[in-house]
């Protein structure tokens, strides 16, 4: 039996959202777009699963606009906001945390003209909204602050950030993936003009994602084409991909208490075995105390986090490392290394991710293995 801990890369669709896409994977295959009846029914599926979205952001349906993941809502927010706002200002403020998805899109930008100022966390991998302050100025037009880090599971202070920004008059931005379905996200209550989340994070298939864009915002679409989404983003919408989508919010949204108390019961479980089994200086939790319970980054000193997964992975464990590969080279982890973590530290870190579909059985094998491994790994 293989253990799955890696759902903050993806997650399995679940078994309703299958049945749930499979009508318009057949006999229900008409454009959205189209006047006839096969368009209309279309049509139909997908302002029903911009309700269910919406409704989860405490939104309107008309806020929300389909993108094809996470990685197209964060280009869109920031460059769309940013280009927007030009002639205001061009400086823009994120983390040195963020996902590449935000610190890519904001290096594009730099290549526009545009100034980036990235803050650093605290030694926690927090950003606190003092920091955030601190570096604002009277051309900065675009905030961009990540609600949950992908990488420790750290939360961000995006609401008190959020007021600060609405009281200067600047665009904010959160990329919510990690957060979407496991937290209660309330747009109004977080102060924010623009939200990111993706399907694929909550057990709908990957390729789909929304964007929610503030009713009054003044925003530039990204892409360009047909009249979809109301001219916020041409292309054809991706019709089984938003079906299922809109029944995994629904699911998400019905179970979302039941699923984070056994969550949090897993992440319990996997530290307490890790207290059982390995010494004080054979393990460090780098995530902090207010963080999400579905993200734990442990570091294990002295064993490299590629040898160490190779060998959970030969035992059926799928977890992550804390180090991204970019272009075929392991690199150490911008975000550990943005806390201060020392480098044994930052090459040693294992990122282990749950979701509802875990279960104890699951985290309390994988758990005994890890420390089996580690041990084994450590002394030699």
């Amino acid at each position: 039996m293989r253990i799955y801990l890696d759902n903050a890369a993806t997650t399995a669709v679940a078994p309703e959202v299958r049945a749930a896409m499979e009508p318009f994977l057949g006999e229900i295959y008409g454009n959205p777009s189209s006047v006839h009846e096969a368009g209309r029914v279309a049509k139909a599926a997908v302002e029903g699963a911009r309700e269910q979205v919406a409704k989860a952001l405490h939104a309107t349906p008309y806020e929300l606009v389909f993108t094809s993941g996470g990685t197209e809502a964060d280009n869109a927010a920031i460059i769309g906001a940013a280009l927007s706002r030009q002639e205001q200002g061009k400086h823009i403020v994120t983390t040195s945390i963020e996902h590449h998805a935000v610190l890519n899109t904001c290096e594009f930008l730099e290549q526009l003209g545009f100034e980036v100022t990235y803050v650093n966390p605290e030694s926690d991998g927090i950003v606190t909204r003092e920091a955030v302050e601190k570096v604002l100025r009277p051309d900065t037009t675009v905030i961009s602050i990540m609600t949950v880090n992908n990488e420790t599971g750290a939360i961000q202070p995006v609401e008190a950030i959020g007021a600060l920004a609405r009281e200067r008059g600047i665009v904010m931005h959160t990329d919510a993936v990690q957060a979407f379905g496991l937290m209660d996200l309330d747009v109004e209550q977080l102060h924010v003009d623009l939200l990111s989340v993706s399907g694929h994070k909550i057990h709908a298939p990957k390729g789909i994602g929304a964007l929610y864009v503030h009713h009054n915002l003044k925003w530039t679409p990204f892409l360009h084409g047909g009249n979809q989404e109301r001219k916020r983003r041409g292309g054809t919408e991706n019709l089984p991909g938003i079906a299922g989508f809109g029944e995994a919010v629904r699911i998400a949204q019905a179970q979302r208490e039941t699923k984070l108390a056994h969550i949090r019961e897993l992440r319990q479980l996997m530290l307490d075995i890790f207290a059982q089994e390995l010494d004080e200086a054979q393990y460090a939790v780098n995530s902090p105390a207010h963080s999400l319970p579905s993200i734990l980054n442990v570091s294990f000193p002295g064993v490299k986090a590629e040898r160490l997964l190779m060998n959970l992975d030969i035992q059926g464990i799928a977890a992550s490392s804390g180090s991204a590969c970019t272009a075929g080279a392991l690199q150490p982890s911008h975000v550990l290394t943005a806390m201060g973590l020392s480098e044994d530290r930052v090459l040693s870190a294992i990122r282990f991710s749950f979701s509802g579909h875990n279960t104890v059985d699951e985290v309390r094998e994988a758990a005994q293995k890890t420390a089996d491994v580690v041990k084994r790994l450590q002394h030699r």
